[in-house]
């Protein structure tokens, strides 16, 4: 162990107050991805995979779980269920057989789209928490140091494959139609 730079201390009263903050932040966010998703009869981890394929378009399941911080066989399990109800394909490149890839059906990206035009519909205890930030400061928090944890826990690879998703997701927003826009699937068949 390399020398000592914090006191037992600090790092156990840091662990705690991380653990205590995550843990009440993601019970709120599951609350709300919850109820946005419930008629829909989707479980969070079907959504997400939904979702990462959607805006990675050409996702492997090693992708998914790796972007969805969730075992591969989870990845593959959920994404096979989405599969038999229409809305994920699963397919081989043609340069890359050892990799199985899916992409969303069209029936998967309608599902998407009509998700996203009925966001309102349903509370959001968390958009509502950050808004006396947002309105204070004129933005949303921006979690630079979680961001910069996350990184040095799970890697660059995570981080770039999280920056292209939201990437991508900024691009389909038509802030006039405050909705989302369809984003072309692109076929990658090779």
């Amino acid at each position: 162990m390399s020398e000592e730079k914090y006191s037992l201390k600090d790092a156990m009263i840091y662990s705690q107050r991380i653990a205590q903050l995550s843990k009440a932040l993601w019970k709120a966010v599951e609350k709300d991805w919850q109820e946005w998703i419930r008629p829909y009869n989707l479980n969070i981890n079907e959504h997400h995979i939904l979702w990462i394929s959607y805006h990675l378009q050409a996702a492997t399941i090693s992708d998914v779980a790796k972007f969805g911080v969730m075992h591969v066989s989870t990845a593959f399990n959920f994404s096979k269920k989405l599969e038999e109800r229409g809305y994920l394909q699963f397919y081989k490149k043609e340069d890359d057989r050892r990799n199985t890839y899916i992409r969303v059906t069209e029936e998967g990206e309608n599902l998407i789209l009509e998700m996203n035009d009925n966001y309102y519909n349903t509370e959001h205890g968390i958009l509502d928490g950050s808004l006396p930030i947002k309105d204070l400061y004129g933005k949303f928090p921006e979690f630079l140091e979680v961001m910069s944890v996350v990184r040095n826990i799970y890697g660059d690879d995570f981080m770039e494959i999280f920056e292209r998703g939201i990437d991508n997701l900024e691009q389909t927003i038509d802030q006039n139609a405050k909705k989302i826009t369809t984003v072309p699937l692109v076929e990658n068949e090779g």
